[in-house]
């Protein structure tokens, strides 16, 4: 299991001109075990930014984050959490099987176990007739899928999406939203991800956290109480994302 909580994050970047761009101010957010989170706003809010703090590839400079109730500098299970970019980042040479081993390779795990986790988490995302096809020749959906294998290999606890579905089509982008919770409720994880399209968030968030633009701070958080699977075209969820608009 994974939980996520920010304590009190602001964070500024040095600018070329010697200034200081302040991009997130006194953050609180709380992420419980086996939860879903959407974090909402206008472009230039800091949304990224605090994804890339929670990933721990970013450091606040104020304030404190705590992954499965331990401080950052001192947690040491990097590998429970895994990051699915806006761009699937495909290797173009490498076959949708070597690309889902990628992260196992990196991680010294011996080759036929590679072989078997990649097989498992292939059929995962409904995609083990295409081990052996190459980028180029997948479907964006499908190169989400193999994007979103490539994240799941590693068998993380925590997985952190940065607009992941955003340049696909509607339909396949419902598709993906469906598997994604499907596999969340499997694997029991815990997932914090970054988007611009509310009905995403609806449609997949237990919570969603608004931000209000620069420096980005908490503007409200809001429970969606809706039960599983939402569908996009409902007046339930059109009605939370009409409320969503507003605040935003």
């Amino acid at each position: 299991m994974a939980s996520v909580k920010l304590q009190c994050v602001s964070k500024w970047f040095e600018r070329r001109d010697g200034d200081s761009l302040h991009v997130l101010q006194n953050i609180d957010i709380d992420v419980p075990e086996k939860s879903i989170v959407a974090i909402v706003g206008a472009s230039g809010c800091g949304k990224s930014t605090l994804l890339n703090i929670v990933a721990g590839l970013v450091k606040p400079d104020r304030g404190c984050l705590f992954l499965n109730g331990v401080k950052a500098a001192d947690f040491k299970d990097w590998r429970s959490m895994t990051y699915m970019f806006q761009e699937d980042r495909l290797l173009p040479w490498r076959t949708a099987a070597q690309n889902v081993s990628f992260g196992l390779e990196a991680g010294g795990v011996g080759r036929a176990e590679r072989k078997e986790r990649v097989a498992e988490t292939l059929a995962l995302v409904g995609l083990s007739q295409f081990a052996d096809v190459y980028p180029h020749e997948l479907s964006g959906g499908m190169r989400s899928r193999v994007a979103l294998a490539r994240s799941l290999v590693t068998r993380p606890t925590l997985l952190l999406m940065d607009e992941p579905f955003s340049k696909l089509d509607p339909t396949i982008r419902s598709q993906m939203h469906g598997e994604v919770l499907r596999i969340a409720e499997l694997m029991s994880m815990t997932i914090v991800f970054v988007t611009h399209d509310v009905e995403e968030a609806v449609v997949l968030a237990n919570k969603v956290v608004v931000l209000n633009p620069r420096p980005g701070r908490v503007r409200e958080t809001q429970t969606i109480d809706l039960p599983y699977p939402r569908d996009p075209a409902s007046a339930e969820v059109h009605e939370q994302a009409r409320a969503l608009r507003g605040r935003l």
